[in-house]
């Protein structure tokens, strides 16, 4: 059956992002972590959200492999199919953000293009793209799945980094250097980011932000991601 989009129509919610906001006491919406694969974009968006789940903020990462076992599961990874998986990512993203949650994206995402239009698809302030930045060399030495291994022998084709190119983010609202930072001083410079720009409200939460060290599971202070 056809579909005849002028017979679709956007439904607003009854309930507002503003009514959220006061109820909630913190803002939906969306850390875009992108950078190569084994910079710590998965780790350290865990940790964050593991840090807002104690706070009571509710939240949620989109993880890249774990979207491809069933909403892209029909996606490969050429140029066309990374644009079409980014872009759905986008979509879900923007009903999430509608719900109220701080969702955290970890994605490869290596277009600016692709990036660039999640942020127009998203109202201004929602989109925060977060640079993960971690020489290649570093990522080839971390190689948790193997896979720089597998891309060099050729046994993976399109292999960011190595045989497919990666865009750095031009102008991002945070940069972690995830070869020098722990993952703790990761998650506590991108809290302080949500709560100086009022995406949360820090009074209703936490007093974090006076300096004290933010208590993170996972790896201990000083190891890097």
């Amino acid at each position: 059956m056809q579909n005849n989009e002028s017979n679709l129509y956007w439904h607003n919610s009854s309930i507002t992002i503003e009514d959220r906001w006061k109820a909630n006491g913190y803002k939906g919406c969306l850390l875009w972590f992108t950078g190569l694969s084994a910079s710590g974009k998965s780790t350290i968006a865990h940790a964050l959200c593991r840090h807002l789940m104690k706070l009571g903020i509710n939240s949620y990462v989109l993880d890249g492999d774990n979207v491809r076992h069933g909403l892209n599961k029909d996606l490969g990874f050429n140029p066309e199919h990374r644009k079409e998986n980014i872009r759905r990512i986008g979509e879900v993203s923007k009903l999430f953000i509608d719900a109220g949650l701080i969702i955290m994206t970890a994605f490869i995402s290596p277009y600016r293009e692709d990036r660039n239009n999640i942020r127009k698809l998203l109202k201004e302030g929602e989109f925060i793209e977060v640079f993960i930045k971690c020489p290649l060399q570093e990522c080839e030495r971390r190689d948790p799945k193997g896979i720089y291994k597998r891309a060099k022998s050729g046994e993976i084709k399109e292999f960011t980094g190595i045989s497919a190119p990666y865009e750095e983010p031009e102008n991002p609202e945070i940069i972690l250097k995830t070869d020098t930072m722990s993952i703790e001083e990761c998650t506590k410079m991108l809290f302080n980011y949500l709560v100086e720009n009022e995406y949360i409200q820090a009074h209703r939460y936490t007093n974090e932000t006076n300096g004290n060290a933010l208590k993170i599971t996972g790896k201990k202070k000083g190891e890097n991601c």
